[in-house]
């Protein structure tokens, strides 16, 4: 898959899923821009994509639920490399396994926020450059929490399904416009994240065991996923949730 040439916007980049993204892209002759609130972590993703001397990527500190620091992102993309092709709305932040009503409105509104708004903020500002452009593709990293929930993620697993709806009806809406749109749902993945959703009866070696394949998803699971569905051999596929899951849905 050749991605010469082609701007790809990577949110959450500082770590786990967002970076091995944002370097697989740049293995594939992308031009990155790197985004996340973490300014040292993202400009470490930044200078290890340098140091491979594979593609092109600048690095962008940005809070995804914020109006202006998206938009600002958006026009970072348009004028360092011309376009805005693809758009990955990766960010998002985790739930520790809290009964329903233990979970705070503060908590409810930050996991919305940074999971389920960002992807909608993402695509407002991107989609008039991706239409005057003909075309682009937009992902959106959801969970397999938005399919198969798990006890205490109340308000992790309805932000991840807003975004597996948000997936679908932007694939309708801009279908016309030569825009796909898709999720990606990954199960449990080995980052530093994963451990802030362990509390009381969840673990990490529970949710490993719920996993057919027997292990839990890695960050470069869904980093493929993602050029798969941003490439032209995935021009046919818009509106899907992809599972990245091992066979947690079945």
């Amino acid at each position: 898959m050749d991605f010469a040439e082609t701007a790809v916007v990577v949110t959450g980049a500082g770590a786990g899923m967002g970076r091995a993204t944002a370097r697989l892209f740049a293995e594939h002759d992308a031009n990155v821009v790197a985004v996340d609130i973490d300014g040292d972590a993202v400009t470490a993703t930044v200078d290890s994509i340098a140091d491979s001397g594979e593609g092109r990527a600048v690095a962008a500190t940005a809070d995804v639920s914020d109006t202006d620091d998206v938009q600002q992102v958006v026009e970072l993309a348009v004028e360092e490399f011309g376009a805005i092709d693809v758009l990955h709305n990766n960010a998002g932040v985790p739930q520790e396994s809290t009964p329903v009503e233990d979970v705070t409105e503060e908590t409810w509104e930050r996991i919305h926020e940074v999971n389920l708004k960002s992807a909608f903020l993402g695509a407002k500002h991107a989609v008039p450059h991706m239409r005057d452009q003909n075309g682009g593709v937009i992902l959106n990293t959801a969970s397999t929490a938005g399919i198969r929930p798990r006890t205490g993620l109340s308000a992790y697993a309805a932000s991840k399904g807003g975004m597996i709806t948000l997936t679908k009806q932007l694939a309708y809406e801009l279908a016309g416009d030569n825009i796909r749109v898709n999720a990606i749902c990954p199960v449990a993945t080995d980052t530093d994240m994963l451990p802030e959703f362990a509390a009381g009866d969840l673990s990490v070696e529970g949710m490993a065991d719920t996993i057919p394949l027997g292990r839990l998803a890695q960050p470069e699971d869904t980093a493929h996923a993602a050029l798969f569905l941003a490439s032209d051999d995935a021009a046919m596929v818009t509106g899907t949730a992809l599972e990245v899951d091992g066979g947690r849905d079945i």
